[in-house]
């Protein structure tokens, strides 16, 4: 009957929908830390307290992405993909504050919650390729000049990062206070490691990436592996971090540097290895990822991070099948973000001719390893309203100066001075 009742209620609060946008688009997320993280699901692991905190700071972090959204190009905005996007964002808002006035003393709103929030990432879990699809439906129809492309990849790259920080929230209520799942790990809390192996992960990660390498190549270059721990040089690496996010960067740097590797040495009889160094200081940890692939120019590092960038052949989406993320160009752009969410970086060093090396920086203390986040302000603001300027440095020209023409030019000039 309770069930019932709200749906009664959802249904008519959808008409609402603006409303609420407005009001908790008016506040700042609020960030945590590793440390707060660990320290609330190891000591102070309060499900009534979760709850409280999530179904303030779950409709704030949703209406700020909503509300961003609504600053796109109409005729993006209007895309079937995008469409479905705002539904999915709204839908979930709508169902979060249904429990802002039940009381968590009740175990049933507890268990009700719990579901709610497994609902809510179900439905997000493809919300990647939708948004990317539509991007594609959006600049295949009407393409896409520098200013809305600079706008777009600037959105995109806050409505992902917000997405990681919502499954983050989510991740860590539904694991910690759902009985039924068992820690992946001893040192566990949620879906953080308090002790991850970075060097486990990698080569997780490279035995992955190597398998997925040797069904398209039947073969791929081997791994090479140093660590170096400043702090103490006879422990093994290990930091406070979510294993997952880790992996997902790594893999994709792998995949990358396999893939450039093996089409760089298509006459070689071997392959060069691709070198790992893990570096662990007082302050950051390091991961550098050498391969012999080749490289690329300096100048097209940008567009490797780009959303409208890709090398792989274009996927499309099917109602009846998940889009892998290939194809969409978002393997990198992503894996930036997941470093970035922590206050760390992913970057490329190409040399053109040789090879590339990806460096990713994490924060190795989890003081300081705090969510970055987007806010929804009057500086987001501006860079929706921005205008195609003189740029205030000179243009490179690629095609030679016709001296005739500007001697014309500079004589005409200097007769009006």
């Amino acid at each position: 009957m309770m069930k019932f009742v709200r749906f009664m209620m959802r249904n008519a609060a959808m008409l609402n929908v603006p409303k609420h946008i407005d009001h908790y688009a008016k506040f700042s997320p609020s960030p945590l830390s590793m440390k707060q993280f660990l320290d609330f699901g190891s000591t102070n692991a309060c499900e009534k307290t979760s709850f409280a905190f999530l179904r303030q700071e779950l409709p704030v972090r949703l209406c700020n992405s909503l509300k961003e959204i609504n600053l796109l190009p109409d005729r993006l905005i209007m895309t079937p993909s995008v469409q479905l996007v705002h539904s999915w964002f709204a839908q979930s808002l709508m169902e979060v504050l249904e429990f802002q006035d039940q009381n968590p003393d009740d175990p049933s709103v507890l268990e009700e919650f719990m579901e709610a929030l497994v609902t809510l990432r179900n439905r997000h879990n493809d919300v990647v390729p939708t948004m990317a699809q539509g991007v594609i439906e959006y600049r295949d129809a009407f393409g896409a000049d520098s200013v809305t492309s600079q706008n777009i990849q600037y959105f995109l790259d806050r409505f992902y990062m917000n997405r990681i920080s919502i499954r983050m929230l989510i991740n860590q209520h539904t694991l910690i206070f759902d009985g039924t799942t068992k820690p992946a790990h001893p040192s566990s809390i949620g879906c953080i490691d308090s002790c991850c192996d970075v060097t486990e992960v990698i080569r997780d990660a490279y035995e992955c990436a190597k398998m997925l390498c040797e069904q398209y190549y039947l073969g791929s270059p081997d791994l090479e592996l140093r660590e170096i721990n400043a702090k103490n040089k006879f422990q093994p690496i290990q930091i406070s971090y979510v294993p997952s996010h880790l992996y997902h960067m790594v893999f994709e740097l792998f995949k990358n540097a396999m893939r450039a590797t093996i089409e760089n040495h298509e006459a070689s009889s071997t392959l060069p290895p691709i070198k790992v160094t893990v570096a662990l200081g007082q302050e950051d940890l390091s991961i550098k990822i050498c391969d012999r692939g080749g490289g690329v120019p300096f100048k097209k590092i940008e567009q490797l991070f780009s959303y409208m960038y890709s090398t792989a052949p274009r996927p499309t989406l099917s109602d009846h099948q998940r889009t892998p993320m290939a194809g969409f160009g978002y393997g990198l752009p992503i894996s930036r973000l997941y470093a970035q969410y922590f206050q760390g970086d992913l970057l490329l060093y190409p040399m053109e001719g040789y090879g590339t090396d990806a460096v990713v920086q994490l924060k190795a203390l989890s003081t300081d390893s705090i969510e970055k986040l987007p806010v929804f302000n009057k500086t987001a603001l501006r860079h929706y309203k921005s205008n195609l300027e003189a740029d205030d440095w000179c243009v490179p020209r690629k095609d030679p100066l016709n001296f005739k023409i500007a001697k014309a030019s500079f004589i005409k000039q200097s007769s009006y001075l």
